[in-house]
């Protein structure tokens, strides 16, 4: 997905490569449709906005101002956005709602949000992309282990595909999965098969709602993924998740060890080893024969997640 300056995209996102910003946060801003009800299975009414369920339940006695409720229903209606995107939306939050704004005060900002929605099992937690290191924040359902949140978006066959996906992507050496591999699923589907041109139009869906990345035919989980999926993941793939060695968070991308088998993530080993004539493992102390990226990315100040109760451990089916 191509990145740079232009216009914003009908679905009011940008592709993943992108580092541009909307004037002031305001197209992140506009208003979403959504309404009331029950809450669906991804704790987002699709475009959904602090109209609707969510908003609905802060409002009853929350302390939050319009900056704040502003904020939300932003982060509610994109899913996720890079750290870049999130400061811009502070600022035009607070200009518009004439609030206090300075940088600092970010941080403080989206705790005051997650304080009322942590009682909801949510948060908004900030993640890395395990390729370049930039930084985005997600709205994050911290309750639901399972992919089952995905089905108020996606048939139980295209839920299917997207678990046989996830697989592929596992059980490979590199983290990805090659589109020929996930196109070769089509007939082993259920409840039903899809023809190929489905599994196709599937995947770009995928891509598009910030699932999955695409690079040159190759399949990997997008930064939205493993974020709002993590618990899934390290239920479903105990035996193949790794955690790297420097931020420990999940590592599906990234370098390994030859001697001890220990996974850096790519940003992690290019500041772990930066300035470092000879690197050396940080667990065995072996000779790290990788090549350093240099990667360099602005940090997002962000508050601590809250900590949770893991759910109890699954067995793969």
């Amino acid at each position: 997905m191509g990145g740079g300056g232009g216009a914003a995209p009908a679905n009011g996102r940008r592709g993943r490569s992108c580092t541009g910003q909307w004037e002031e946060g305001a197209e992140l801003c506009r208003p979403m449709g959504g309404g009331g009800g029950a809450a669906p299975a991804n704790g987002r009414r699709g475009q959904g906005s602090t109209d609707g369920w969510l908003g609905k339940r802060i409002h009853m006695g929350s302390p939050l101002n319009e900056s704040h409720q502003r904020f939300l229903q932003t982060m509610m209606s994109q899913g996720i956005l890079e750290g870049s995107e999130v400061k811009s939306l502070h600022r035009h939050c607070c200009g518009t709602h004439q609030g206090h704004h300075t940088p600092e005060n970010l941080e403080e900002f989206i705790q005051a949000i997650n304080g009322q929605l942590r009682p909801l099992f949510m948060e908004i937690r900030k993640g890395m992309s395990e390729e370049d290191g930039r930084q985005y924040c997600a709205l994050v359902n911290l309750a639901e282990t399972e992919i089952t949140r995905m089905a108020f978006d996606y048939t139980e066959t295209e839920l299917e595909l997207f678990k046989k996906t996830m697989d592929l992507v596992m059980e490979s050496e590199n983290g990805m999965a090659s589109s020929t591999d996930i196109l070769n699923l089509a007939d082993q589907l259920e409840p039903k098969k899809m023809k190929k041109k489905e599994v196709e139009q599937v995947l770009q869906r995928f891509v598009q709602e910030q699932w999955l990345c695409e690079r040159e035919g190759e399949y990997i989980l997008s930064t939205r993924c493993i974020m709002e999926l993590e618990q899934y993941i390290r239920n479903m793939y105990q035996e193949l998740v790794k955690e790297c060695n420097i931020c420990h968070n999940i590592a599906i991308q990234g370098q390994m060890c030859e001697s001890c088998g220990v996974k850096i993530h790519y940003p992690c080993v290019a500041r772990y080893f930066q300035g470092r004539s000879e690197p050396c493992c940080p667990s065995c102390n072996q000779f790290w024969p990788h090549e350093i990226p240099e990667i360099q990315t602005a940090t997002l100040s962000m508050p601590p997640p809250a900590t949770t109760q893991r759910a109890k451990r699954r067995h793969r089916e």
